[in-house]
């Protein structure tokens, strides 16, 4: 019967590193003041009719670290994906030379780092709030195993052995935010 309390722990700890790495993905998504290819994550491109990322259509160099550059494998996506970027939520303006196509990133306004750093915990709060929901359920299936037959001891470490692992996740969660704010804060 401990088996079942170890299957549900094994099934909570991988929910909760996929509820961490799922924050720390979006968290990669704001920009820090420094030009990075992954900005572009979820911009989508039309092409020959269907919606794409704009990493698959083209290729996204950092020159520098107030640049981008996306070069299409196609000379007449040009437009398409100028216009897929001037229609995000970036807030940049690209600049298309006929070649390729440069995002120039403006430094970050210390009103616009206390925007962003706003951001960050929102999505750290998200992923914690995943993390305690999986706490939960968990919690709850572990319960269940009394009608079982199992002892309540047993129900008891297996609490014990989740709240260790809510824990441990929501710490990482919060490193990433210190992590995430002093690159945000940095000038």
């Amino acid at each position: 019967m401990e088996e079942e309390i170890q299957l549900y722990l094994d099934e909570a700890k991988e929910l909760m590193k996929k509820s961490v790495d799922h924050t720390a993905h979006e968290l990669s998504k704001i920009r820090a003041g420094k030009a990075m290819p992954n900005m572009l994550d979820g911009i989508m491109v039309e092409y020959y009719g269907s919606p794409t990322p704009i990493q698959q259509v083209s290729s996204i160099n950092t020159p520098d670290a107030r640049s981008i550059v996306i070069k299409p494998f196609e000379r007449n996506l040009l437009n398409e994906i100028q216009r897929a970027i001037t229609n995000s939520d970036l807030g940049l303006a690209p600049q298309n030379d006929g070649e390729v196509i440069r995002l120039n990133i403006p430094p970050l306004t210390e009103e616009r780092r206390q925007t962003l750093v706003k951001q960050v915990k929102q999505e750290i709060e998200q992923g914690k709030i995943s993390v305690r929901n999986i706490r939960k359920d968990t919690n709850n299936s572990i319960g269940k195993l009394k009608n079982e037959g199992i002892s309540e001891d047993s129900i008891k470490r297996g609490e014990d052995r989740v709240q260790a692992l809510t824990d441990q996740y929501t710490e990482a969660l919060d490193t990433l935010l210190a992590k995430k704010e002093k690159e945000i804060l940095t000038v």
